[in-house]
This record gives structure tokens, sequence and C-alpha cells, in this order.
């Protein structure tokens, strides 16, 4: 079995079963991880991608140690099985800043490679994986005073990954933004920002300079509202039906008014595959699980024409 791998995927906790209906090849599931014997690709439910993952026979601790270092020098464990072994091995290994970050983040130029123990003998070891953080896992210093509520880790994840941030003399557009936490986000990177919701803002959200807030349904607000005045970012938290999203984010993609999106792909029950991928293939955007999403997608779309940031 171990010579068909030809990736890995890490699902989400609690989400292995829409990551294997996604993919073909399947041949194994260790706990989170789906080893394939398909060549890598993209995978929505995916938090990370072992992109080209080698199996090492190892004869200890030791060997296991000197044969990772051998390939590159920063690893993470995805530990399933054999735990105390795999940390064993984990503790010869360079140690790795495993700090929650401070927003915006600097990024490692290289992502950490992954690890795990099939058996106590061999080891499946990738040293190219999608995600910068390891294991998908975006851990942030966490503000208990400012936001309102805990959304606005999606939405530091969701800006780290795209590689841009909201820049002051930008104008952002913040749908389903009740309580805020988005819009306290935005606003703190800079940006005047427009929040809409059929609910209010939180007082002390709805107070800082540069927010501003509509009471009204969502899906009323149209690219032609705009034509004076146009938008750098539109963010989307909304809770809805995803097809329902799809058709209002098109008018504003088509109109070409708007330059970057983050929006959040929301499922009641078992996801739909379909839409995501109706998402996806919208031009230049990305379709994922982030590491704070539940039973939710982001779909990106960063870098249209003339936008301003900090893209890797």
């Amino acid at each position: 079995m171990t010579s068909e791998i030809k990736s890995a995927y890490l699902a989400a906790k609690g989400f292995t079963e829409p990551l294997l209906k996604e993919l073909n090849g399947a041949v194994a599931v260790h706990g989170q991880l789906v080893l394939s014997s398909q060549p890598a690709r993209k995978a929505h439910w995916a938090q990370n991608i072992w992109e080209n993952p080698v199996v090492l026979e190892i004869d200890s601790i030791n060997d296991a140690a000197n044969k990772l270092k051998s390939l590159q020098r920063n690893w993470c464990l995805y530990s399933h099985t054999l735990h105390r072994r795999a940390k064993l091995i984990l503790e010869k290994l360079p140690p790795v800043n495993s700090k929650p970050l401070s927003f915006p983040p600097s990024l490692p130029q290289v992502p950490p490679g992954t690890f795990t123990l099939l058996d106590e003998n061999t080891l499946l070891a990738s040293t190219k994986c999608s995600s910068p953080f390891p294991n998908g896992e975006a851990h942030f210093v966490e503000d208990k005073k400012g936001p309102p509520n805990r959304a606005y880790l999606k939405l530091y994840e969701a800006l780290t990954l795209t590689g841009m941030m909201p820049q002051a003399g930008e104008f952002c557009i913040d749908v389903g933004g009740s309580p805020g936490g988005w819009a306290w986000v935005i606003q703190q990177c800079g940006a005047e920002v427009l929040s809409i919701d059929r609910s209010p803002l939180s007082q002390s959200v709805a107070e800082l300079k540069g927010i501003s807030f509509q009471k009204r349904d969502a899906f009323t607000l149209l690219p032609e509202e705009f034509e004076e005045r146009p938008i750098d970012w539109l963010f989307s938290d909304v809770v809805c039906y995803p097809d329902k999203l799809y058709e209002w984010i098109l008018k504003w993609v088509e109109s070409g008014i708007c330059k970057n999106f983050v929006c959040t792909i929301k499922f009641k029950g078992e996801p739909d595959l379909a839409i995501a991928d109706k998402f996806a293939a919208i031009p230049d955007s990305r379709v994922l699980h982030l590491f704070h999403n539940k039973n939710e997608l982001t779909w990106l779309k960063p870098g249209g024409p003339g936008s301003k940031g900090n893209e890797k």
C-alpha cells in the first residue's frame, strides 16, 4: 500500500467525510489524514495537502530524526497513533516556533514539512505542504476586548492566506456584518468599512471611527449603487443558501467595481460540492476550508486590477 501513496490530505476535525467525497484514489485513512494513490490536487475540504509524501523505513527514534533532517530542517507532527514514539522523534528535530501569531503575521517563506507514523517502523513525510501553518492550524494571539465575537479569527486567517490586507484610504463593504467582528478587523487595518445587516452592530464596534452601518437585506445591495465609488474589498459572512450567495456575488464580480473578495460559503447539513466548484471556477479565485471555519468554506478572490496590498 505504501508504494501507492502519491499525496495526502489532512481534513479538519469532523470533516473527513466531505473530503473523501471530493477525492479519488483514497487508499487509507489515518485519523484525519487521507492517503491517495493520485497526484496532489486542490481539495476544498483539506486543511493541509501533503504534495510530495515519501515513505521512510526507520529502525529507531534517532534514525527517524536523522532521515527527516536529511530532507529539510523544519517539521511538524501529525500524530494519530504511537503518540509517544512520534513525540520522541519530534523532540529530536530542530525546534520550530509554535507560539500563536500576532496579526498581521510574518509567515515563513517555506512552510514546515509534516510527518506521521504509519506504524512503529514506517514514517510518512512530506517536505511540501499547501498550508503555511503547521497542520493547517492557524493559531493567533487573541484579542479578548476589541472584537464582539470570535468570527474575527476567521478573517485573520483568510487575509493572512491572501497575503493582502485592507489599507488606509480603501473602502470596504461587509455584508452579514453583525455583531461586527469582521468590521472590527477591517477598521483595525485602517480602511473604511460599510457594514450591512438586518441586526445592528455591537455598540463598541459601531462607535469606531471609519465604520458606518445600514440596516437592510444584504442581497438588495447591488453594484449600481457604487458607480461613483469603486470598492476595494467586499466581505461576506452572511448566513444564506450558497446558491443565493453565488448568484449575488457573480453580479459583483462581473461588474468589475470591486477588486478583492472574501466570502464564507455556509452549509446546512451535508456540504454541496457542486456549488463549491462553481465558486472555485470564478477566475483567479480559490475555495478552502479554514482552520476557523465550521460547516462552511471560504471563497477568496484577491488581487484584482489596481488592488493594493502586500501580496507575497
